[in-house]
């Protein structure tokens, strides 16, 4: 299915949002690198951005938003990426966010939405727990009913933005089944602990603790009960994304692998001249492209309100699988320097084995994939 293809204003958009990144962001994720950045900076960075549309400019503009298609804000989401995987996950869950209140009761929206789409308010989706990944279904953390309100008990994992967080919007397991609920960190109270990882250190993945959280039912994202589904729709926008994720790191190894290349020298010519090294490049360039057009497939569908969960399992499972070997590329192109912190190649490939993992492995993309095309489970 083509895409739809975005408007001269919105080209003009990306391309300003692109000049303000490297004059403005860059240079302070350069300076943390695989530092934290603490909540106070990263909102600094996260209320600038949000100048530019980002997390919401895909929102209603009765809403706040700009109405833009997904397709759009791909494109916006690719220049944020290519500067910083560390930025652009931390603005990809408030952008998951900000879609999950529109689904919220009115009073809920109003309240948390505005903050979210300025960059000013941080929020979070509380889906993993130490011994439940993919199946959502076998989820512990529970929340049981006293009059109108729900005691919540439990613990989520690998929780992007959890440490930063204002909010969680927490799955819990109930009598009715799985329910989304919104915790306020001040009013409602849960504790996080950070989670260091081989990359991607620089923004915020969490535990999160729950003990006897007190929440009113008001707080409800959706009708008691509906988690199960409403969760499994959340993941074809997800699987986009973080696909998206990936778009963003090998550009940005590409474009440093073709500096390099075309400037160091060795055997008396720039090294773009051996043949060898001409492949690498290519081969990056090709991954790049596909896996771009993949995501932007996915989010052409979601525009035209057309299933696609198959589409965006094979786009995230390529993108990311792709950015793996595109990052390798790179570090082999730069040689001995491909392995020093002078270069930022080697920092790529350490974020690119990371992103595999997050919103279903590749393993579990490939079994969706399959099932999907016939009919056959792999999971029982």
């Amino acid at each position: 299915m083509p895409y739809q293809l975005p408007d001269e204003d919105q080209n003009l958009a990306v391309e300003a949002f692109r000049k303000f990144l490297h004059a403005k962001i860059k240079p302070v994720v350069k300076e943390y690198r695989d530092r934290f950045i603490p909540k106070e900076k990263m909102r600094e960075l996260t209320t600038q951005i949000a100048e530019f549309g980002l997390p919401g400019c895909t929102i209603p503009v009765e809403h706040g938003g700009m109405g833009w298609t997904y397709t759009a804000q791909g494109m916006l989401f690719e220049e944020l990426m290519a500067v910083s995987c560390d930025l652009g996950i931390c603005v990809m869950i408030n952008n998951g966010v900000a879609r999950r209140l529109l689904s919220a009761p009115p009073a809920l929206r109003d309240r948390y939405l505005p903050g979210i789409l300025a960059g000013e308010l941080f929020g979070c989706a509380g889906i993993s727990e130490p011994d439940v990944g993919s199946n959502v279904a076998e989820i512990r953390t529970r929340g049981d009913r006293d009059g109108d309100h729900f005691i919540i008990n439990g613990e989520k994992t690998w929780i992007t933005n959890g440490h930063y967080s204002d909010f969680i919007i927490c799955t819990m397991k109930g009598e009715k089944g799985l329910s989304h609920i919104l915790v306020d960190r001040k009013e409602h109270g849960y504790e996080t602990r950070n989670i260091e990882k081989i990359a991607l250190n620089s923004q915020s993945t969490a535990q999160v603790f729950f003990s006897d959280t007190r929440v009113p039912d008001s707080n409800l994202i959706e009708g008691e009960g509906d988690g199960l589904k409403n969760t499994m729709k959340m993941f074809e926008m997800a699987r986009g994304h973080v696909g998206m994720l990936s778009v963003g790191l090998m550009r940005a190894a590409l474009e440093d692998s073709i500096a390099y290349a075309t400037e160091r020298k060795q055997f008396g010519k720039v090294i773009a001249s051996h043949q060898l090294v001409a492949a690498k490049i290519a081969n990056i360039a090709m991954l790049l492209d596909a896996s771009r057009l993949m995501c932007q497939r996915v989010f052409g569908m979601i525009d035209a309100g057309v299933r696609c969960d198959l589409e965006a399992s094979m786009a995230k499972a390529f993108a990311t699988e792709s950015a793996v070997k595109a990052c390798r590329e790179a570090v082999q192109l730069h040689g001995g320097n491909g392995i020093t912190k002078e270069f930022m190649v080697e920092k790529y490939l350490r974020e690119a084995i990371i992103i595999p993992i997050p919103d279903g492995t590749t393993e579990i993309q490939r079994l969706f994939i399959s099932r999907r095309l016939t009919g056959v489970s792999a999971f029982v």
